[in-house]
């Protein structure tokens, strides 16, 4: 034999296909051929590689990786058969699409073990692959068996999520809120002409309140999925991951997700309208849909989407936050669409404080909010919704402000009592100041202002100094008030009705002030100096209505003697002031002075300043006309005139008859 010479071949590595190698080299050697010859059947060998294993293992009668194969294929092929049968594909087998693996634990399990079969038998194609016809055959299928597998597992998904829902009980989460403080009822209206719908009101106690800044109590919550039917849910979305299929389990779960939380703003009250569907909306109608938003808002940022995210982080895991913002982002950008709409509708001073209640809801809840949903977009609406609820609410409160400057009707109060104007506008300021930091940090006071507040109002610009910007647009409100009322006054004939009207007004302001958070923004010596006005009133009203009766009583032009003269000159002082008494009986009786502590103020001062005078002059001079016409002079004792003067400002105008008594 012929010397044989070294070769380098390529190397199978260890093992059975080395020692396989090795026999195949010794072949090779022995062979009477070429060196060429040689070397190109040791590399046909070598290129055998996994499949000289196989060769040797027959060789050897170890059958073991054989047999572990076969297992393999069985158990794809009886996972197979299952995913086949639900689809209803399956040999012989009815369709069963209709059905639900849901109505069955056991089905449950067996499928989504079959789902789990496929994946680890598709893992492991990817770890070793191979080649082949059939090969390939099978792999087809596996993908074919996915593909259905996960189109069923897509509708589980939904069906399992509408089945778990548990509907939002709204009845609860309204009994767990906490209202605050109380606004202004849109009963109101505006300020102008509608003044007249208001002279029958009494006060602020027979108007209807609403609340306005409602809370949730800390302990709220809800079940948004049946804790019984969420690990199903967390099963079948961690089939659809792991076979890739992540984008469509979200798609799913967010459509799914998307239109549970629609029916809750349903529940809520919240409906899908379009700015100009609001726009057309009467105030009173809308006004119930701004505060079933205010509601819905907190309920929404705080309970629900608390809720969704912890079901999201709980099904999803690191997916939790996209699928979140998916779901949610629908929900949010309708309640701001509303508020948008609501925000651009017409400015009016009755809007002013459901405005604020949304503002300050909405402000309240944009922390959670940026925590819960990471979106850049969501967030930026969010936010410049703010700022235009921020715009509206400035100007609602300068319409009116403009409404209480501009209020010009000329009908007066026929019983010169209370006018609306002050009634609506004191109501008004008491509400401000529940609002005191929203509207702090949202009204401005402008070198117009203090200019006309200095030089057109008559104020102290001390009483501006270290006050904030609210107090001192109240300030200047105020003032334009006690401006249009000393104009409103003027509508007044009657001198002593003026002043009547005046003190009414103003007593009413004080009143109200006093009585109200509105002494510690507007100040005790805001208080004083309006009380004095108020006795300047009353003393200006006792001048202008009891002088002419009071200069009948004086003695100038009556001399002590009982000349006929004398006794004449007495008769028309007598005659004269029962003339005035009854005239101003028959009028003032008339006169509304509402507030019972100042009418009986007002009716002390007239007995004090009128029966004392009475008694003196009766008393001195009722002698000089006695006899069978005395009563016809000195028709009324003192104590008949202190009754007479208590049926004064009741508003129920009388006429004094007088009654001729025995013996005169």
């Amino acid at each position: 034999m012929a010397a044989t010479t070294t070769t380098t071949t390529p190397t199978l590595g260890d093992g059975a296909d080395d020692r396989l190698l090795a026999t195949a080299q010794q072949i090779v050697r022995s062979l009477n051929t070429p060196k060429e010859v040689r070397e190109d059947m040791l590399l046909i060998f070598s290129s055998f590689d996994n499949r000289l294993s196989s060769i040797t293992d027959l060789i050897n009668g170890d059958d073991s990786k054989s047999s572990a194969a076969e297992d393999d294929l069985d158990r794809f092929q009886a996972a197979e058969k299952v995913i086949l049968r639900w689809d209803g594909s399956g040999s012989g087998a009815a369709p069963r699409q209709s059905n639900s693996l849901l109505h069955s634990r056991d089905d449950v399990v067996e499928y989504l073990s079959a789902v789990d079969d496929i994946i680890q038998w598709i893992q492991q194609i990817s770890i070793t692959p191979s080649s082949g016809t059939e090969t390939q055959i099978i792999i087809d299928r596996a993908d074919n068996a996915i593909q259905l597998a996960m189109a069923r597992l897509e509708d589980e998904l939904k069906h399992a999520l509408i089945k778990n829902t548990v509907p939002l009980d709204a009845d609860r989460l309204h009994g767990s809120i906490r209202g605050d403080s109380l606004s202004i009822s849109s009963n109101y209206g505006g300020l102008g002409e509608n003044f007249e719908s208001f002279d029958e009101v009494n006060d602020c106690d027979s108007v209807r309140f609403h609340e306005r800044g409602a809370s949730l109590a800390d302990d709220v919550f809800v079940d948004l999925i049946n804790p019984d039917g969420l690990e199903e849910l967390k099963e079948i979305a961690d089939r659809m991951i792991k076979s890739g299929y992540e984008q469509e389990c979200r798609q799913v779960y967010s459509n799914t997700r998307r239109d549970a939380l629609d029916e809750c703003l349903a529940i809520l009250g919240v409906e899908r309208l379009s700015i100009e569907d609001i726009q057309r909306i009467p105030w009173d109608m809308l006004d119930e849909k701004m505060k079933k938003w205010i509601c819905a808002v907190k309920i929404v940022v705080r309970v629900i989407f608390t809720g969704e995210k912890r079901l999201c982080d709980s099904i999803f895991e690191e997916f939790g936050d996209t699928c979140f913002k998916d779901t949610a982002k629908g929900c949010i950008m309708q309640l701001l669409n509303f508020g948008e709409a609501v925000a651009i509708i017409r400015r009016a001073p009755e809007k002013l404080f459901r405005i604020l209640d949304m503002y300050e809801a909405l402000r309240d809840v944009l922390p959670d909010l940026e925590a819960l949903i990471s979106d850049d977009y969501v967030m930026s609406e969010a936010e410049g919704l703010l700022t235009l609820l921020g715009e509206a609410a400035k100007g609602s409160f300068a319409e009116f402000e403009n409404a209480v400057r501009n209020e010009t009707s000329k009908r007066p109060v026929l019983t010169g009592g209370l006018h609306p104007m002050p009634r609506y506008v004191m109501n008004y300021m008491k509400l401000l100041v529940d609002y005191g930091d929203s509207l702090d940090s949202l009204l401005e006071v402008t070198e117009e202002d203090l200019e006309r507040f200095q030089n057109k109002l008559g104020g102290d610009s001390s009483q501006l100094e270290n006050v904030s910007p609210l107090h001192r647009r109240m300030l200047f409100s105020m003032s334009e008030l006690e401006i249009n009322l000393q104009e409103k006054s003027k509508l007044y004939e009657d001198g002593a009705m003026q002043y009547i009207f005046l003190m009414n007004n103003m007593y009413y302001i004080v009143k109200k002030v006093k009585d109200s958070d509105l002494r510690n923004v507007l100040g005790d010596d805001w208080v004083r100096k309006r009380r004095g006005q108020i006795r300047q009133y009353a003393t200006a009203y006792l001048r202008a209505s009891w002088t002419k009766a009071l200069t009948c009583l004086k003695d100038e032009g009556i001399g002590g003697s009982s000349s006929n003269a004398s006794k004449n000159a007495l008769k028309e002082r007598f005659k004269n002031f029962n003339a005035c008494f009854e005239d101003i009986y028959r009028i003032q009786t008339a006169w509304k002075v509402p507030d019972a502590q100042l009418r009986e103020e007002l009716r002390i001062s007239i007995s004090e300043k009128v029966l004392p005078a009475y008694r003196s002059f009766v008393g001195r001079f009722g002698s000089q006309l006695e006899g069978r016409h005395a009563g016809k002079y000195i028709k009324y004792t003192a104590d008949d005139l202190e009754g007479f003067l208590l049926d004064l400002f009741e508003g129920e105008p009388k006429v004094l008859h007088h009654v001729r008594r025995k013996g005169t």
